[in-house]
Formats: C-alpha cells, sequence, structure tokens
C-alpha cells in the first residue's frame, strides 16, 4: 500500500484540493493531508485551524491522514515512509513552478518522485488568494468551498 503525501498552504481549504485529495485517493492506498508552515507567507487561519479544517472538510473520506510540518518536505516525506508527493496543477504556470520543484526534490532525494495531478477543468481558476478576497468583499462561494470554510472565512473577515 503506497502512501503519497499532498502538502500545502491550504489557507484555505478549496473544492479543488478536495478534488485533488480524491483523486489521489483512487491511486494510493493512504494520502496524507499536510499543512506546511511557509514562514514566508501570511496566512489568514493559524496552521492549527488549516488542520482543523482539513480534518472536518475529509472526514468522510478513508485512508487519509491530516497533519502538518515545518522544514524541509523531503525530510517530512522520508519521515513518513512514503516516496510520493503530490502536486495540484491547475495551469501552465503552476507546472513551471512545480517542475522547478520537483527537479530540485530529486537533486536532493532521487528516491521521492513527485506525481502532479491535474485539477478538474471548473477548477482551474480557482485558488486560495481569491477565495480569500471573494469572501473579505461577501462574495458567495457556493461550489468554490466547503460549507465549513465559507463559514469560517465569513467569521474571520467579519472580525476585521
Amino acid at each position: 500500500m503506497e502512501t503519497a503525501v499532498y502538502p500545502g498552504s491550504f489557507d484555505p481549504v478549496t473544492n479543488g484540493h478536495i478534488d485533488v485529495i480524491e483523486r489521489a485517493l483512487n491511486i494510493f492506498g493512504k494520502v496524507i493531508v499536510t499543512v506546511g508552515d511557509n514562514p514566508g507567507k501570511k496566512p489568514t487561519f493559524t496552521i492549527e485551524e488549516r488542520v482543523e479544517l482539513l480534518k472536518e472538510c475529509t472526514k468522510n473520506l478513508k485512508n487519509i491522514e491530516i497533519g502538518s510540518f515545518s522544514g524541509l518536505l523531503l525530510d517530512y516525506v522520508r519521515g513518513k515512509n512514503s516516496k510520493i508527493i503530490i502536486r495540484g496543477l491547475r495551469a501552465v504556470s503552476d507546472f513551471e513552478f512545480e517542475f522547478q520543484r520537483a527537479l530540485m526534490n530529486r537533486v536532493i532525494n532521487s528516491e521521492i518522485e513527485t506525481i502532479f495531478i491535474m485539477t478538474k477543468e471548473h477548477y482551474v481558476y480557482l485558488n486560495s488568494s481569491i477565495i480569500k478576497e471573494m469572501a473579505m468583499f461577501g462574495s458567495k462561494l457556493n461550489g468554490l468551498v466547503p460549507e465549513i470554510v465559507e463559514k469560517k472565512l465569513r467569521e474571520r473577515f467579519s472580525k476585521t
């Protein structure tokens, strides 16, 4: 049973992320979804909040683990006894960035492979920054994020 690791900031988790998770579960025996601590970003939700949102949004899925990490992703993947990193792609611009990252990871550890999963076409335009901006201005998020995420975004931005 192969285990794959799907890392990301998930700030917040979108239906595009859920799509990639579900499709990865069709390929791999287990998927570990992990929230990375990126010191270069200013997140809307804490790591703990993002982990809890992911747990809530994926509670109906089997063979999934939700966690978080800081430091080098390759160390985390190795520590989880995995050799597979999942990356979701929306557009060519994603591919260029992710391809470069995958090649660098291969230089550091050639035993770990990166697998790209294209998102469904109706999520191509979707990213967390757009979702946060829409929520900030009170736009509807139907079909873009799980209901619990929309609720938490409304709560967060009503306080600012």
